[in-house]
């Protein structure tokens, strides 16, 4: 059931997405996320092209100092659960499908980083609030505090992926079957352009001297790699 898929790739994309803010243990990645998610929903394959394009994608998006990202986890567990959904098809996931998928998910990410803005503001209220209870030696009051604060965004996670869900998934399977031919191949030609951008992209942040031919030839043996398997 449709249902039951979007609850599910709900709770498990937001709690390792809360990731971001508790532990940061690099589980909310999208590389880690989407195919989690996608084992979860019958597709790994699928989850983990869509990881890898997204962290691809935003890898040079690293939260330091006061700037907050896009929320790149968000948008790779709303593309994953749309392909792995599309992927119940008989012919299975395409690669047009991935394309579209990811399309659509990136200005999700972009909407999730505005809320998880005003998200850390009033979570920096809680913690000025919270440094006066600890002078106070209140510390039941930081605890409660610091819960408030973790709920406010798992909260926030789980209702933004099951509105997008909500959203996408009937956007994809309404959308994906009228599209002509020529839109199909040219979704086919971004399929293959999305991993170039993401590297050249990934490249222009390695600063060390033959750095670029190692991750070169690293990325060719893994995609060489996924594909025998996913052919065998």
């Amino acid at each position: 059931m449709l249902i039951v898929h979007i609850v599910l790739a709900a709770l498990l994309g937001g709690l390792l997405s809360l990731d971001r803010v508790l532990v940061q243990t690099m589980v909310s990645r999208p590389i880690v996320v989407g195919p989690v998610v996608g084992l979860a929903l019958g597709n790994p394959y699928a989850g983990l092209q869509i990881g890898a394009i997204l962290e691809l994608f935003w890898i040079d998006r690293l939260p330091i100092g006061i700037y907050i990202p896009p929320n790149d986890s968000l948008a790779a567990v709303a593309a994953t659960s749309a392909a792995a959904w599309m992927g119940r098809r008989p012919d299975g996931v395409a690669p047009e499908m991935i394309a579209l998928a990811v399309l659509l998910a990136v200005p999700l990410g972009m909407i999730a980083r505005i809320i998880d803005v005003r998200i850390v503001t009033a979570n920096n209220r809680l913690s000025d609030q919270a440094l006066e209870d600890a002078k106070k030696l209140n510390w039941r009051a930081v605890e409660r505090k610091t819960y408030l604060g973790l709920a406010r965004v798992l909260i926030f996670y789980l209702v933004f992926l099951l509105a997008a869900q909500a959203l996408l998934i009937p956007l994809t399977g309404w959308l994906y079957p009228k599209l002509p031919a020529p839109f199909l191949q040219t979704l086919t030609l971004v399929y293959y352009f999305l991993p170039v951008l993401g590297i050249a992209v990934a490249l222009s942040t390695l600063k060390m001297r033959g750095a670029v031919p190692v991750f070169c030839a690293g990325f060719l043996a893994a995609a060489v790699a996924l594909e025998f398997f996913h052919v065998w």
